[in-house]
């Protein structure tokens, strides 16, 4: 082996550090905000039906709605496993909480209502530990760590207007905040005893160690559209720009990077920042009511990934320049989303969703190794939800999501950590579940 596991390790650990964020059906963009959304399968650009799916997919919904608040939390539960070049390990973080609070009231005259709220729009991140015994090519043992959380936070203040008995239009100015800190490292045990009939086992370290968490604040706008063609048909149009963060910045100790050509970067103690972007969006949305009491929705969107996450650049005291580029090779999006709801009678409404996403990773050994602890590759998922109307305006709505499991598979010999003998593969796995609760109140 014409390279230890060690130097291996540091070569291939920060291409995939900083590509862990968040786990969703779009990217790490959740399938829906509140339990509305998220039971039409987040077909609601045509067919918002309270503050939460409004003034995150379609502001111009503010304005067909009655005074009200929503307040939703959500359990999210990602099932995830990699193979880091030891044999295949899961994730040891599968629970998070997603809350959601919106409203929309009344303001500046007639026809123009202010809403919005704060919402839990993405986040969560990985915890892989694995333990390596001994072996020819790694005789005193060692382990792997990869480590990553995100928090991702939005604030949308939100106004609408009710133009005529046909178009509504509505704006959202976008205000986020998101808190980051990774870790990815090899140590190795290895005897460094001047004397061989006394040795002694210490560990060497070594990759991405940017684990004091940062914040980083963001801005953007969205610009949204319903335009009501009969009784019958609802088109809607949402523009996303791009979300701009302040960096994160971390104090981190001794750094190693991918160089040109296979070649190692290093990094001394210091400050290290980058700069993690939000991307900008489309969606169109079609709703058709066939009956007064049955609503379908479908919508198509495209998400901009590739501008925000083909490359990722951390600037700090590398030695000999100042910023290295992590090639995470990410591509566009295209989502088609798909939901149903039935009014079975006057209190309760029950409802139904499918969304796919095109796969924003490629399928290919580089780009698959490079986010082997971010495996936003879920394509396939269902949903389900009801509401009842309880009486006195107030309102309960459940959700269940489920994305079905995907994985990802490199050629031999392509995982971050594998010393060239072991040829192992480069893997990612993820599926993942979701229940929620939202209460409603319609002043």
């Amino acid at each position: 082996m014409k390279r230890t596991i060690l130097h291996a390790a540091v070569i291939g650990a920060i291409s995939m550090g900083l590509s862990a964020t968040a786990f969703a059906t779009d990217g790490y963009q959740l399938t829906g905000i509140g339990q509305y959304a998220v039971g039409m399968g987040g077909a609601v650009v045509a067919a918002p039906d309270d503050p939460l799916s409004a003034a995150i997919s379609n502001p111009a919904g503010l304005a067909l709605m009655t005074p009200q608040a929503a307040f939703s939390a959500e359990v999210f539960n990602p099932t995830r496993k990699t193979n880091m070049g030891f044999g295949e390990t899961g994730s040891h973080s599968n629970v998070y909480g997603v809350p959601s609070i919106g409203w929309v009231a009344p303001a500046f005259g007639d026809g123009i209502v202010f809403g919005g709220g704060v919402y839990g729009t993405s986040g969560l991140g990985v915890n892989y530990l694995q333990n390596v015994a001994p072996n020819p090519e790694l005789k005193y043992g060692g382990y792997a760590q990869a480590y990553s959380s995100i928090t991702f936070i939005q604030m949308a203040p939100s106004l609408a207007m009710k133009v005529n008995s046909h178009l509504a239009v509505g704006a959202s100015l976008n205000i986020a905040a998101e808190q980051g800190s990774f870790q990815q490292t090899f140590t190795q045990y290895t005897n460094i005893s001047p004397v061989p009939s006394q040795p002694y086992v210490v560990p060497i370290g070594g990759g991405l160690n940017l684990s004091t968490p940062s914040w980083a604040y963001g801005v953007g706008l969205t610009l949204g559209a319903l335009y009501k063609v009969n009784n019958m048909v609802t088109l809607g149009f949402t523009y996303k720009s791009p979300m701009i963060f302040t960096p994160m910045t971390f104090q981190g100790g001794a750094q190693a990077a991918p160089g040109p050509n296979g070649t190692q970067v290093d990094g001394g103690a210091g400050q290290y920042s980058g700069h993690l972007n939000y991307p900008q969006q489309v969606a169109l949305g079609l709703a058709i009511h066939p009956t007064r009491r049955w609503l379908i929705s479908v919508e198509g969107q495209w998400i901009n990934w590739h501008n925000t996450l083909n490359t990722f650049n951390i600037y700090g005291p590398w030695q000999g320049t100042n910023v290295v580029a992590l090639p995470l090779n990410w591509r566009n999006q295209w989502v088609a989303n798909f939901g149903t709801q039935y009014d079975v009678n006057n209190w309760l409404q029950v409802r139904a969703g499918y969304a796919w996403g095109s796969n924003p990773v490629p399928n290919n050994s580089a780009a698959i190794a490079a986010n082997t602890i971010f495996p936003a590759i879920v394509q396939n998922t269902v949903t389900f939800g009801a509401t009842q109307k309880l009486g006195m305006g107030w309102k309960l709505t459940e959700a269940y999501m489920h994305a079905f499991s995907n994985t990802m598979t490199g050629a031999p010999g392509s995982a971050p950590f594998a010393p060239g003998d072991t040829m192992q593969a480069a893997s990612s796995t993820l599926g993942e579940n979701s229940y929620g609760l939202q209460v409603g109140y319609d002043f």
